[in-house]
């Protein structure tokens, strides 16, 4: 979803036709192309993922995206190697309701909840239609599922949350990203379903951006 629409990213078509038809000719051979299929950031970010290769997924728990893009993202997830770290990072494209599902997510992930309401929560933005865009709202949810409301009360009103919240914004801001879901790789480059085609591709892409990221320079 783009900052300004929230829908997906799109790819410019402002390159010729020849370096198209290049481009779709590379990827088919297992080459992702910079500028097509994946972004090379022009200024590096540093990282701290105690040496290992950080891909970071930025989303947000309103856009059907990166609902869709969830269950493959999740898979490929639990199958990267051990010198390859990953996380989410929730996005704020404006203040409301962003900031709220910000804080959402990271207090499912102070609870060690992630992996078992990740799922349930888009279900429930994207399926039933509801905003879960008011702490009310949310903790009616949450005790619906089982948690505990006091302790994801304690958890969402926390410093550490608000913290990470934060620097999740800064982390997207350093990225320049206006769309999701986007993966950044190590601080050096970013790729989307959107930007490589499917999320399947976007993954590949993922795979061979983490690759590139093993070789110094």
């Amino acid at each position: 979803m783009k900052r300004r629409e929230f829908s997906s990213r799109l790819i410019s078509l402002t390159a010729g036709a020849s370096a198209l038809v290049s481009a779709t000719r590379a990827f088919a051979q297992g080459e992702p192309v910079e500028g097509t299929s994946y972004v090379k950031l022009s200024q590096p970010i540093p990282m701290a993922a105690g040496g290992k290769i950080e891909v970071v997924e930025f989303f947000w728990y309103g856009c059907p995206h990166c609902s869709a893009f969830e269950p493959t993202l999740a898979a490929w997830q639990k199958k990267l190697p051990a010198d390859v770290s990953f996380r989410r990072a929730p996005v704020v494209f404006r203040e409301e309701p962003f900031t709220t599902h910000q804080k959402l997510y990271y207090s499912l992930e102070a609870m060690d909840l992630v992996d078992a309401m990740q799922r349930k929560v888009f279900n429930a933005i994207q399926i039933d239609q509801a905003k879960l865009d008011k702490l009310p709202d949310i903790l009616t949810f949450m005790a619906k599922n089982g948690v505990d409301t006091a302790k994801f009360t304690e958890a969402f009103n926390s410093f550490s949350v608000q913290t990470k919240a934060r620097q999740a914004k800064q982390l997207a801001e350093a990225y320049r990203i206006d769309g999701v879901p986007t993966l950044g790789i190590n601080g050096r480059y970013y790729t989307s379903p959107s930007l490589a085609g499917t999320p399947e591709k976007a993954l590949s892409v993922a795979d061979y951006l983490i690759q590139r990221s093993r070789k110094p320079g």
